[in-house]
């Protein structure tokens, strides 16, 4: 193993370590929290759902592959490969699409009492569940098609297909297989980039028009105290910045991996590093953004 290796192993190992407590932390408060109380509000929920998805993200590939940075290569059969495979990409569905629902609870929880989301404002909390049962359906019929796409090292036939990943390897498919499979996982991820993105914009205008009326009612020597929905608006906000942000890098790297004759090992371990990194960052934005979490 040369300096580069042991170095990129390294920082993977403080990612996963790093990333899967600050999961498991929140999964812990709110089954806490489930237990003395006998109830979760459904913003806690949501967050609990995140905080599993991202879990499931590091156990089905980011455990691979940190092993795999740290040289063993043979870790999967062609069985073990699509099954974990198929679980990362269902996670990765299910952090976007909860992500998304956050950002549009959030909204319509912090819209003026006399707009037009009122009426849904007070309807919204009994679909929180069956909204992330939709979205176990909805990732799980999506990628499905996953476990065909992939298989163990050895029994890889393509050579001009893109291998991101040392311990598995993608099947040669059809040019159109490849076509339908880019262009339903690109729609459903701009799907939900534009629903929170959307989302977010509309939370920061009424936190805009809020923040000129606080001031105005209290002055500019009085420092009002803050709602708590209006914290877990800004909470949201920053998980939904920090997604886009990190979606809009994956899109651009990998469009130049995929691009380059001979692919560069520095930017391919970059990215599988920062593939990593929203699941790694937002339990932290929400322990440090929670007071209930942080007294805990």
């Amino acid at each position: 193993m040369d300096v580069s290796e042991l170095v990129y192993g390294t920082l993977f190992l403080l990612q996963i370590v790093f990333g899967v407590s600050g999961n498991m932390f929140l999964l812990l408060v709110y089954t806490h929290v489930v237990s003395t109380r006998h109830q979760l509000n459904p913003p806690d929920l949501i967050l609990a759902h995140l905080a599993l998805a991202n879990t499931m993200v590091f156990l089905s590939r980011g455990i691979p592959d940190i092993l795999s940075a740290w040289g063993l290569r043979n870790l999967l059969d062609d069985v073990g490969c699509k099954i974990l495979l198929y679980l990362y990409r269902v996670a990765r569905g299910l952090a976007i699409s909860t992500t998304c629902l956050l950002s549009i609870f959030q909204a319509v929880t912090i819209s003026p009492q006399n707009s037009r989301w009122t009426e849904v404002k007070t309807q919204l909390p009994k679909y929180i569940v069956p909204s992330c049962l939709f979205s176990w359906i909805l990732n799980l019929l999506i990628d499905m098609n996953t476990p065909m796409l992939v298989t163990e090292p050895g029994n890889s036939t393509s050579i001009n297909r893109v291998n991101l990943l040392k311990y598995c390897s993608s099947i040669s498919v059809s040019a159109a297989t490849t076509l339908v499979n880019t262009v339903v996982l690109s729609l459903r991820d701009m799907f939900f980039v534009g629903l929170m993105s959307a989302a977010s914009g509309y939370m920061v205008f009424v936190l805009h028009r809020h923040h000129r009326r606080v001031q105005h009612l209290h002055g500019l020597s009085r420092s009002p105290r803050t709602r708590p929905e209006v914290q877990a608006a800004k909470r949201v906000i920053a998980l939904v910045t920090l997604y886009v942000l990190l979606y809009g890098r994956d899109t651009i790297t990998l469009s130049l991996l995929f691009h380059m004759k001979k692919i560069s090992p520095l930017i391919l371990s970059s990215h599988n590093i920062m593939s990593f990194t929203f699941s790694a960052v937002s339990p932290f934005l929400i322990i440090l953004s929670d007071r209930r979490v942080r007294m805990f």
